[in-house]
């Protein structure tokens, strides 16, 4: 995992900055314009001799004093010393600076993180809480008009596309039954504490949470219900209801722990894009999320967020992949590591 870390992020820190944007040069040229009225009467050298001290103040602030990409790239890490002497990188604490936001890049992703968080894991937690006992419903009666009914539901949901079933639910529950807000996360102007809080919240963020449990019910469902009709097919079940033990002994306790050993990666996959957002749905419902931060900082070239989300993001997959073989063992003794 360390290694595939430290791989991966010797690759994106090359790919940013190989992108052709030069912050220092364009702080030092903001500077001189602020300078205006200071620089009349100077000469044009005396004015590109006061330009080259702030470019190259402005290069040793951000590290780019230097070509050598190898050096670059340890000073980021913190394990060279800067311009100035100092050890001052990820190591030490310092995760970049938003040039938009102007502000420190932890400060900026801390709002958008703590809505993609809290907005995400109750979709996850109602998704899963709908699709695992709706599966398994199905594939007992399978072929049933029920399980028909369900299957033609799913995948009508599958087919459309997300941001189709935004635009239908916003006309359904806004415009038609006037139920929910359209877009945002409070009441504009507003000033709530407690409990009016909660509820302004509660009213704004209804209509993103039904949409996007809606948008997972088809795949998840399907998934569901394709492994444990596998698993119900096994010689052990059979066996198990030639014994006499209970239905739903053999349902929940055999089947089921049968079916988990595929579902186990979708369902951690899920639980852990609850820290990813969604750009598409944080857009249409205007939702200040992680996937809407990634794009502003895309447009305006606030690279040190752009990595650092893309940071936080590989070293969630890697510790999302060592769940989910741990899960496995759990689920399936036979799959776990031997000493």
């Amino acid at each position: 995992m360390l290694m595939v870390l430290l791989i991966l992020s010797i690759l994106m820190f090359l790919l940013y900055n190989l992108v052709p944007a030069n912050r220092a040069y364009t702080d030092a040229k903001t500077d001189m314009t602020a300078m205006k009225n200071q620089l009349k009467g100077k000469s044009s050298e005396e004015q590109a001799k006061i330009f080259e001290d702030l470019y190259h103040e402005y290069q040793k602030r951000y590290g780019t004093d230097t070509k050598n990409m190898a050096v670059k790239y340890l000073r980021w890490i913190g394990v060279y010393p800067n311009a100035y002497d100092q050890y001052n990188g990820l190591l030490q604490g310092n995760f970049g600076w938003s040039y938009e936001n102007k502000k420190p890049v932890l400060e900026t992703i801390k709002d958008p993180m703590a809505n993609t968080i809290k907005i995400n894991i109750f979709a996850t937690i109602f998704g899963l809480g709908i699709t695992i006992p709706l599966g398994i419903y199905c594939a007992i009666r399978k072929g049933k008009k029920i399980d028909q009914a369900v299957q033609v539901f799913t995948i009508v949901g599958y087919s459309l596309p997300a941001f189709i079933i935004c635009i239908v639910f916003i006309w359904i529950f806004c415009s038609i039954l006037g139920l929910f807000p359209p877009s945002g996360m409070k009441t504009p102007g507003s000033n709530y504490t407690g409990w009016a809080k909660f509820a302004d919240e509660a009213k704004y963020l209804a209509l993103p949470l039904i949409t996007m449990t809606f948008c997972s019910l088809g795949g998840m469902t399907r998934y569901v219900r394709a492994s444990m009709i596998d698993s119900l097919s096994l010689d052990c079940i059979r066996t198990a209801r030639a014994k006499g033990v209970k239905e739903k002994t053999v349902i929940y306790s055999h089947a089921w722990r049968n079916a988990l050993i595929p579902i186990v990666t979708q369902m951690v996959g899920w639980f852990l894009s609850i820290f990813g957002g969604s750009l598409m749905f944080e857009n249409i419902f205007g939702l200040n999320g992680m996937g809407k931060l990634m794009i502003q900082s895309l447009r305006t070239a606030d690279y040190d967020v752009i990595i650092l989300l893309q940071m936080f993001y590989v070293a969630v997959s890697l510790i999302g992949n060592l769940v989910i073989d741990i899960v496995y063992g759990l689920v399936d003794p036979r799959v776990r590591v031997n000493k």
